[in-house]
C-alpha cells in the first residue's frame, strides 16, 4: 500500500509539472501596465492592409470600402457596447515591401457611432496607392511598433493583417510572428483569395492555410479567408466584431508556432527566387 501511495504521488507531481509547462508556453505576455493619464479601452487594434501590386485597383477599392462599412455597421456597434469599457483604439496603415508602410489613420478612439463615422470618413478620404513586394514580416514589426505611440491602454493588443500573398521580402515571417506574440500581441488574419494563382505567378493556392500556420498567433487568434468579392464587407465586419469580443465565437482558433506546418512558411521567398532570382 505504501508503495502504491508513493507511485500515485509521483504520478500526480509529474502531471502537475506537465500542466505548468503547457501554461507557460500557451499564456501570452501580460500587457503593459496602465500608464498615467492613458485612457482604458477594451482593445488596441492595428489594421494592417496589403497594397502590393498583386492587389489590383478593384480589389483595393473593395477592401477599403469593406473597412469603411464595417466600422459603421450595427454589428460592430453592438459588439463595442458589450465590452468592459465600451470603446476601442484603432489605427490603420498600408504596407507592401519591408521598408514601405504608411499610416492612413493614426490612433483614434471609437466609443460610439459618431467616432466610428469620423474614422470611416477619414479612411475613405485617403488616396489610394500601390507598391512592390509583399513583406508580412515588415508589416508585423511596424504594426507592433505602433503600440509604442498609442495614447490608450487596452485589455488586449491585436494586429489585424489582410493580404493576398505570402511573405516574399524581409525577415522570415515566422520569426517576426513569434516576436510579436511573445510581447503579448495577438495576430489575426484576413487572407484575400479572390483570384486563382496564375501560371508563373508567385501566388499560392492555399493562402488561408499559410496564414493559419505561418502568420497568425496569440490568444484567440483566428483567420477569416475571403473567397467571394461580395462577402468582403461581411468578412471584415465579422473580423472586427470578433476582435472587439476578444475572439469569442471564432470558428478557428490557431496557436502560434504549431508543431507541424501543413505548408512551407518560406514558400513566398522560394517562389520569388525561382521567378525573379533575387
Amino acid at each position: 500500500m505504501r508503495a502504491l501511495a508513493s507511485a500515485l504521488c509521483a504520478a500526480i507531481a509529474a502531471l502537475a509539472a506537465v500542466v505548468c509547462v503547457m501554461v507557460v508556453h500557451a499564456a501570452p505576455a501580460s500587457p503593459p501596465k496602465l500608464a498615467q493619464g492613458a485612457a482604458a479601452v477594451d482593445a488596441e487594434v492595428v489594421l494592417a492592409v496589403d497594397v502590393s501590386y498583386s492587389m489590383d485597383t478593384d480589389e483595393q477599392t473593395v477592401q477599403r470600402e469593406g473597412y469603411v462599412q464595417a466600422l459603421t455597421s450595427r454589428e460592430f456597434m453592438q459588439a463595442l457596447k458589450q465590452g468592459a469599457n465600451g470603446r476601442i483604439a484603432v489605427t490603420y496603415f498600408e504596407w507592401a515591401n519591408v521598408s514601405d508602410q504608411k499610416v492612413l489613420v493614426p490612433w483614434r478612439l471609437i466609443d460610439g457611432p459618431e467616432a466610428a463615422s469620423a474614422v470611416a470618413a477619414e479612411l475613405a478620404a485617403a488616396p489610394y496607392r500601390r507598391a512592390s513586394r509583399t513583406s508580412i514580416s515588415g508589416a508585423l514589426r511596424f504594426g507592433q511598433s505602433l503600440f509604442d505611440s498609442d495614447p490608450f491602454h487596452g485589455l488586449r493588443r491585436v494586429i489585424d493583417v489582410s493580404g493576398d500573398g505570402a511573405n516574399n521580402n524581409g525577415p522570415l515571417v515566422t520569426l517576426v510572428r513569434d516576436e510579436v506574440v511573445a510581447s503579448g500581441t495577438t495576430i489575426n488574419g484576413l487572407p484575400i483569395m479572390l483570384k486563382r494563382p496564375a501560371l508563373m505567378s508567385i501566388d499560392i493556392e492555399n493562402l488561408d492555410i499559410y496564414y493559419e500556420d505561418c502568420v497568425i498567433g496569440g490568444a484567440g487568434a483566428f483567420v477569416i479567408p475571403v473567397r467571394d468579392r461580395e462577402k468582403f464587407t461581411e468578412a471584415i465586419r465579422t473580423k472586427l466584431v470578433l476582435e472587439v469580443a476578444g475572439g469569442a465565437g471564432a470558428q478557428r482558433i490557431i496557436p502560434a508556432a504549431a508543431k507541424q506546418s501543413r505548408i512551407s512558411c518560406t514558400i513566398g521567398e522560394r517562389l520569388w527566387q525561382e521567378r525573379w532570382g533575387n
